[in-house]
C-alpha cells in the first residue's frame, strides 16, 4: 500500500498538535520541527481545518489545534479521507484502460489487501500514536516542552 506525502504530513501535523496540545501551534512551528516547508503545510492544514480535525485561530496570537479528543481521531478513517482519489491500481478508476479487467483476478485480490490495511489501521487511534510513555521522546524529537 501506498500512503502519500499528503497524508503523511497529515499524521504528522495530529502528531505535533496531539503533544503540543495545551498550547496553540503554528504552521511554522511544525514545519521547523519536521523539516519541511512551510507552504507544504499550509494547504494540509486548511483541508484538516476543514474536516474538522483542528481548530485554526487567526490573529496576532493565533495558530493552531486539536479540534477532537486524541482518541476519537481514528487512523485509517483519516487516510482513507486523505487518500481518497488514490487508487491501487488502474482498474479501481473510472479511467479503467486494461484490457485484461473483465478476466483478471488481481483486482479481487488487491482489494482484499486494501481492506486489510485499511482495517489494520482502523484498529488505532491518534491517542495510540502519542501514547503517555512516548510523550517525552516525542518531545524532544520535535523541539516540544511536554509538561
Amino acid at each position: 500500500m501506498h500512503i502519500t506525502r499528503y497524508t503523511d504530513y497529515s499524521l504528522r501535523i495530529l502528531i505535533y498538535l496531539a503533544i503540543n496540545n495545551d498550547q496553540l501551534s503554528t504552521i511554522n512551528e511544525i514545519a521547523q520541527s519536521y523539516h519541511i516547508s512551510k507552504n507544504h503545510l499550509m494547504k494540509i492544514v486548511q483541508q484538516l481545518n476543514v474536516k474538522g480535525y483542528l481548530l485554526a485561530i487567526r490573529g496576532k496570537n493565533g495558530g493552531i489545534k486539536l479540534n477532537r479528543d486524541p482518541g476519537d481521531i481514528n487512523i485509517g478513517s483519516l487516510v482513507r479521507e486523505m487518500e481518497d482519489s488514490n487508487k491501487l491500481v488502474e482498474c479501481f478508476s473510472d479511467n479503467n484502460h486494461c484490457v485484461i479487467s473483465p478476466s483478471c483476478q488481481l483486482k479481487g485480490i488487491f482489494a482484499e489487501a486494501q481492506e486489510s490495511f485499511f482495517n489494520t489501521l482502523d484498529k488505532y487511534t491518534l491517542a495510540d500514536l502519542v501514547a503517555v510513555k512516548r510523550q517525552t521522546e516525542l518531545g524532544e524529537l520535535l523541539d516540544i516542552n511536554v509538561l
